[in-house]
């Protein structure tokens, strides 16, 4: 009976399009991912494809190891001495190009030097400009110092607790350092396009499966079904856990294609690397590697879609219309939006626990989503990654009993 209904999902031509345009989406995004990557070469001049990333690799590995206070020393000297050349002080676009070619090696660890060096709310690309060698013994200090600064102006007394500026200082000062460094690109574009391809990913299997229950009655078979020997039991069950089947399925097959693709083009180094060694990331206060928010993305990614999907066979349960169950991965991914910016702190707190955050986890990350429960501190992760768990565990039987409730047309 399982394999029937999950028949009847494949056969429908909205099925067959939505899988199409799945597949587009998925092109789509992995061309724009690895076509960043770029080598700009001796003369200045920019390349793309297979050639230019091997270039790009090869020249980041050469500065992987430790990133002790003597590399950084290194990176800042290296980078005085190349703005001191001709092409380096020239006004030429040409020339200046060439200069900036000369940089790419450590273009990951200049960015650091970045955040380091720059207040915590200010970023200027050209502050590694004005450092010398001697400045290399703050890089890890500034992270901390920066953050105690932020926190003690008075501006942001009404953002943060007194518990959660201390919680923020502890997990700054519980960072391990110095940090690994290696060349990282496979990662970096992994996190920057995961959340397009999720959220696309759950509006298109939101249309597929908005009809899984209402369909019965579209079609006037509801009659039929109900009827059946077992049409309020087995039926109902093989409805529902084929709509769980395939959502499942077609999310990690997409995601392992999409991860595929971008491993085997930009390669999968540094999964070992702290997170805070990119530059999206330097100031999260999540203690993890690339490889840790690479699983997090892929099952925050599984629930929220999940959570979204067994919502909408709800609604679709309880309407019996696909038009108005398939809008609910929609109201639910863009709602953030349509909420007013001066809300209460209420409104603020619960919109930071929306699913939708579970399908951008890579930005999550990097955000300051404090929650207190009992007098202790955590991230925002923390709480919705169980919160949508037990919810969709509640919303399986929910919509089981729904359907089989329903009373046919």
């Amino acid at each position: 009976m399982l394999y029937y209904e999950w028949k009847k999902i494949w056969v429908k031509p909205g099925t067959k399009i939505a899988m199409l345009l799945l597949a587009v989406t998925l092109a789509v995004v992995c061309w724009s991912a690895i076509s960043e990557m770029y080598w700009v070469n001796e003369s200045g001049e920019h390349e793309s494809g297979l050639e230019a990333i091997s270039k790009r690799k090869a020249a980041k590995k050469e500065w992987a190891g430790v990133l002790t206070e003597e590399v950084i020393a290194k990176v800042i000297a290296e980078n005085a001495r190349i703005n001191e050349t001709k092409e380096g002080r020239s006004m030429d676009v040409q020339e200046s190009n060439i200069a900036y070619g000369w940089k790419q090696g450590f273009e990951d660890i200049r960015y650091m030097l970045i955040y380091s060096f720059c207040k915590f709310q200010e970023s200027d690309y050209y502050k590694p400009d004005s450092l010398v060698p001697m400045d290399a013994s703050a890089f890890y200090e500034n992270r901390v110092f920066h953050l105690r600064e932020w926190l003690a102006d008075k501006e942001q007394e009404w953002q943060l607790t007194d518990d959660e500026r201390a919680f923020l200082i502890e997990r700054y000062e519980a960072l391990p350092t110095p940090f690994p460094y290696d060349y990282a690109d496979g990662y970096k574009q992994l996190f920057q396009y995961s959340a397009s391809i999720v959220m696309v990913m759950a509006l298109i299997l939101g249309f597929v499966v908005a009809g899984i229950f209402s369909g019965e009655f579209s079609t006037k078979a509801d009659a039929i079904f109900y009827s059946s020997y077992h049409g309020r039991d087995k039926a109902v069950a093989a409805k529902l856990g084929a709509g769980i089947l395939f959502v499942t399925i077609v999310y990690f097959v997409t995601m392992f294609l999409y991860t595929f693709v971008i491993f085997v083009v930009l390669g999968a180094d540094g999964a070992e690397l702290p997170i805070q060694t990119n530059r999206y990331g330097w100031k999260s206060f999540y203690l993890l590697t690339n490889f840790q928010e690479y699983l997090l993305i892929l099952c925050g990614g599984y629930i929220g879609t999940l959570f979204c999907l067994l919502l909408t066979m709800a609604v679709s349960a309880k309407t019996k219309s696909t038009a108005l169950a398939a809008m609910v991965p929609f109201i639910v991914i863009f709602l953030r939006s349509f909420i007013n910016a001066g809300s209460s702190d209420l409104v603020k707190e619960l919109v930071g626990l929306l699913p939708d955050r579970l399908l951008d986890i890579g930005n999550e990350v990097r955000y300051f989503d404090l929650y207190q429960i009992g007098g202790k501190v955590v991230g925002a992760i923390n709480i919705i990654f169980p919160l949508y768990i037990v919810l969709s565990v509640i919303l399986c039987p929910l919509v089981y009993r729904m359907y089989r409730t329903l009373e046919d047309s």
